[in-house]
């Protein structure tokens, strides 16, 4: 056992005096405390110099920059359903993309999926951040220099609409307002905007032109109309190249797997009657609900021109490529084809292999009994036409990653 305790016997070292943490009673120690403080400031001031030196820390992030070749869109909503589509397809076409989401509806999981397949620097960034914070849209433009906005963010769910209508004018229309006026003040010369066949309500005439007048029913609907109208108040006296896209039910997934829809669980009540489908083929709810059998259609339930998602990416790219300044267009998105719920509902039971259950109840508020579109106008400027038209080859693609993903991207949505 070692015994620390000094005996008596032992003699007493002397110690030198300290003063204020400082020894001044031995001179090499003094001297070796001050050759520490000199060489510890001059490594200090060397890191100093490299850091200023280096081109990392100097060089500004190339997001804020306008570089010649590449053009960097803005996607808003890209976390969500149809905007992921859209970033992976314009990344995929080499454009640089920032994505801007306030996850309310989308899913960083997706945002996280691209960010893996295009990891390089300068190719893509996520900002989180709510537009309908003025202050924020506007730092977004002020620190980021982008050549043109796909404007997909937005709530849209039209029963939703009907219980709280003050949300959907809010979200979608004052907020394409402050993104309008933010691309005005930092001279962001192009808009493509995400709108809506429920502008158009119930015609008399099928199918839908671009001319047919529109007179929504419905929340959803008004609202769009409304920001659409304030983009062309806005375009009359101003050099913004823009193009309005007026797209029909989207369905369907990226056919290689990578991107899927995942809604909120506490939506599925308001959700896409695809999701709906997948959900019943899974065994999450009991069976799906149809609403409504006494339209004056065929067979009673409602008609819907189906677009899948990757022709809808598509027509924006191509929206984007033949933007002309001081110049607006407007185009309809859907396949010219009306299919009844009951028809979907059968190709999803074949889609799926599974014998979907389905009860019919009432109608729901808002829904209207028949709408397709005539993309004649986007086949003949753009040079447009969807090229997925089979209702259960689109939602097999979509049923892949349904099954592959149960727990929908199984990433949480929370920012630290």
């Amino acid at each position: 056992m070692l015994n620390f305790v000094r005996s008596r016997s032992q003699p007493r070292v002397t110690r030198p005096i300290t003063m204020g943490g400082m020894d001044y009673a031995d001179p090499k120690r003094k001297g070796n405390f001050v050759g520490k403080v000199l060489l510890a400031a001059a490594l200090t001031s060397l890191c100093i110099i490299m850091l200023k030196q280096s081109p990392t820390l100097n060089s500004p992030s190339p997001f804020s920059l306008r570089e010649p070749g590449v053009t960097h869109v803005l996607v808003t909503g890209g976390a969500g359903y149809i905007g992921s589509h859209a970033a992976l397809r314009l990344l995929k076409e080499n454009y640089r993309v920032t994505i801007v989401d306030n996850l309310s509806r989308g899913n960083l999981g997706a945002v996280r999926v691209l960010q893996n397949l295009f990891p390089e620097p300068g190719r893509l960034q996520f900002i989180y951040a709510d537009l309908g914070d003025a202050k924020s849209v506007n730092k977004i433009f002020l620190e980021n220099k982008f050549d043109a906005v796909m404007h997909f963010a937005a709530v849209a769910y039209v029963g939703e609409s009907t219980v709280d209508p003050l949300k959907y004018y809010h979200n979608i229309t004052s907020n394409t307002l402050l993104v309008l006026e933010s691309m005005a003040k930092h001279d962001v010369k192009t808009l493509i905007y995400s709108s809506t066949c429920a502008t158009y309500g119930e015609p008399d005439v099928m199918p839908i032109t671009e001319e047919t007048k529109q007179n929504p029913i419905n929340p959803y609907g008004r609202a769009k109309k409304m920001a659409e109208d304030i983009i062309l108040d806005f375009s009359r006296n101003s050099d913004m190249a823009v193009m309005i896209l007026r797209y029909f039910n989207v369905i369907g997934s990226d056919p290689e797997g990578r991107l899927g829809e995942a809604p909120r669980p506490e939506l599925r009540e308001q959700g896409r009657i695809s999701g709906a489908c997948f959900d019943a083929a899974r065994g999450i709810i009991p069976g799906l609900k149809v609403r409504g059998t006494d339209y004056k259609t065929a067979d009673g339930t409602c008609v819907r021109d189906y677009i899948d998602v990757t022709d809808l990416v598509d027509a924006h790219v191509k929206a984007l490529e033949k933007a002309q300044p001081a110049k607006v267009g407007i185009y309809n998105v859907g396949t010219g084809k009306g299919s009844s719920v009951k028809e979907f509902v059968d190709a999803c039971k074949k889609a799926t292999g599974v014998n979907i259950k389905v009860d019919f109840l009432e109608r729901r508020p808002g829904d209207y009994a028949e709408v397709y579109s005539d993309p004649t106008k986007i086949k003949r400027e753009l040079n447009w036409t969807a090229k997925h038209t089979d209702l259960k080859e689109s939602l097999q693609a979509a049923w892949r990653w349904q099954k592959s993903h149960r727990d929908g991207y199984g990433v949480s949505n929370a920012i630290y």
